[in-house]
């Protein structure tokens, strides 16, 4: 990394299925921020709770042209930065649970999970490109979503691909786990970590998430360098 740079997350509270309010508010919070990265949490356009492969197809949309990722690239143009969020990709027949980068207007790229956790696995496909490094000039950005933390391969692939920062789109609902297995990411692979997750509860069908909040970005001396509480929005 060849400068400092100021890095942050937006932790939000959407309303599964309406996309409009919850992208407007992510937007509105990240004003509060100047930040050369922020990160948005998974799926923060949706919500997380899909009953259906059927359901998660119609909110998802195509990438780079859909209504969410033209949206953020607009943003990044207001705010100056560049911007990663979480998104449920339509592609062909299949959909999938990927994050989008972009930055200062242009859309720079696409990572799709890897990881599927629970009941992901029937509604999404896997990811099958592999993670991804995102050269932006001043650094260099490694992206994974939430359940990829559980596995250290993923943190240490895109380390060795030279990652300086890596940004984590999440919905986490395992309380303290994640954030703490995040501090020994950035100290064993010596990079910056910025896990943005959302606050509040989902129930549909036959399932309840409550979702742990506590948003966290961390160095890699292992230091907290910010965080957010359970419920802070």
């Amino acid at each position: 990394m060849k400068s400092r740079i100021r890095i942050g997350f937006a932790q939000t509270n959407p309303l599964f299925g309406k996309k409009e309010e919850n992208i407007e508010e992510a937007i509105d919070i990240s004003r509060r921020v100047e930040s050369d990265i922020m990160v948005f949490p998974e799926l923060f356009n949706t919500g997380y709770a899909f009953t259906s492969r059927e359901e998660a197809r119609s909110l998802a949309e195509e990438v780079p042209d859909g209504y969410t990722t033209i949206k953020l690239i607009e943003h990044s143009i207001e705010a100056g930065n560049t911007i990663v969020a979480g998104l449920a990709e339509r592609y062909g027949d299949k959909v999938f649970n990927s994050a989008v980068v972009v930055s200062k207007g242009q859309f720079i790229g696409k990572y799709r999970k890897v990881h599927l956790f629970y009941k992901e696995k029937l509604w999404f496909s896997p990811g099958g490109e592999g993670f991804k490094i995102f050269n932006l000039g001043l650094f260099r950005l490694g992206v994974m979503i939430c359940f990829d933390w559980f596995f250290p391969e993923s943190a240490r692939i895109l380390a060795l691909e030279g990652a300086d920062v890596i940004a984590h789109p999440s919905n986490l609902v395992l309380p303290g786990l994640c954030q703490k297995a995040m501090l020994i990411r950035s100290l064993e692979n010596k990079v910056f970590t910025i896990t943005a997750n959302r606050t509040g509860a989902e129930t549909r069908g036959d399932d309840k998430f409550e979702y742990t909040g506590r948003s966290q970005i961390t160095s890699p001396s292992m230091e907290v360098l910010s965080s957010a509480n359970k419920d802070e929005v």
